[in-house]
């Protein structure tokens, strides 16, 4: 799983989900933003995921 450099809003985090699982990014971050709505550690586990995460092959 990478960070997506194509698909990046803030850090790619959602994009590389989205890339991974096949599905649009735009989709993956509804879906992130509803859940992020639910009491929890959804933010904290982002910024882990920011920081863990390599970016993506670059596309030419």
């Amino acid at each position: 799983m990478h960070r997506s450099r194509e698909h990046r809003i803030i850090a790619g985090v959602c994009g590389g989900i989205a890339d991974r699982l096949g599905l649009p990014p735009t989709l993956v971050r509804i879906v992130w933003l509803l859940l992020s709505l639910i009491p929890g550690p959804l933010w904290i586990l982002y910024v882990v995921l920011w920081v863990i995460m390599p970016n993506g092959p670059q596309r030419h």
